[in-house]
This record gives structure tokens, C-alpha cells and sequence, in this order.
């Protein structure tokens, strides 16, 4: 599994932070920028992870804006995204288990780095469940389907 991330400028620092972290697992890691703090516009990072995640399935994405919320919002207009914005460990592994999730959104402004990273590992060590969920998640599936 490789991580794909993205982020803006408010999100750089964040996103180098959780990248370093995740590394340091030996978790392979792929930087789709941005690389400095200029200002950036957070769609284009969110389309480029998003589409790279939807055309690798088994990898899963981070995304790092402000506050999350405009990166969850554009990831998910990406089909085959299912993008989660989350602010602990608990709704990280949980968008994992019940809702397949496969990209991560984080708030730059929000949430600190020791938190961020711990959110990133319950994020990467949960699995779908299946079961009862995967009705749930097919139907996501297929909303994306009727969009094509």
C-alpha cells in the first residue's frame, strides 16, 4: 500500500509532519504537492490525489487543506473517492471499517501534529468490515455509477 497526499499551503506543514511519521513506519509514501507555502488553490491537490487513489485501488490518500473540509468536499466529487474528513482516532478507523474509506482529510489549522499522526495510523491500520456495510457502501458505489 502506498500513501498518496496532497495538500495546499495551509496544509504543508501538517502534511510534511504526518508524510515524515508515516516514513518513519516504512510506509511507502507519494507527495503529489504542493511544495511551498505559497498560496495554492485546495481543489487541484484534491482532484490529483483523488484520481491517483481511484486508478490504485489498495492505496489510500491524505489530504491536508485548513481546515479539511474543502479537500473532503472536492475528493469527493472524484468517482471512486470516498474521502473522510476526520478530527480523531476513533471516526479515522471507524470511516475505515464502515465506510471503506480511502482518503484521509485533515484540518491544517485544526489539528495539532501529535494528533494528526495518530489519526493517520488509525486510519491506515483499520480494514473494511464488510458485512452489514457493504450494502452501505454499495450503494455509494453505485451513486458514483449513475454519475459516469
Amino acid at each position: 500500500m502506498t500513501v498518496i497526499a496532497g495538500s495546499d499551503h495551509a496544509g504543508l506543514e501538517l502534511k510534511r509532519i504526518v508524510l515524515d511519521h508515516l516514513r518513519q513506519q516504512g510506509v511507502e509514501v507519494r507527495d503529489l504537492g504542493c511544495d511551498t507555502p505559497e498560496s495554492t488553490d485546495y481543489p487541484r491537490y484534491a482532484r490529483e490525489v483523488g484520481e491517483a487513489v481511484a486508478l490504485s485501488p489498495g492505496d489510500l490518500g491524505l489530504l491536508v487543506c485548513g481546515t479539511g473540509i474543502g479537500m473532503s468536499i472536492a475528493a469527493n466529487k472524484v468517482l471512486g473517492v470516498r474521502a473522510a474528513l476526520c478530527e480523531n482516532e476513533l471516526s479515522a478507523r471507524l470511516a475505515r471499517e464502515h465506510n471503506d474509506a480511502n482518503v484521509l482529510c485533515l484540518g491544517g489549522r485544526i489539528t495539532g501534529p501529535n494528533l494528526a499522526c495518530a489519526i493517520a495510523d488509525a486510519f491506515l491500520d483499520a480494514t473494511f468490515e464488510g458485512g452489514r456495510h457493504e450494502r452501505r457502501v454499495q450503494m455509494i458505489r453505485d451513486m458514483d455509477s449513475k454519475r459516469r
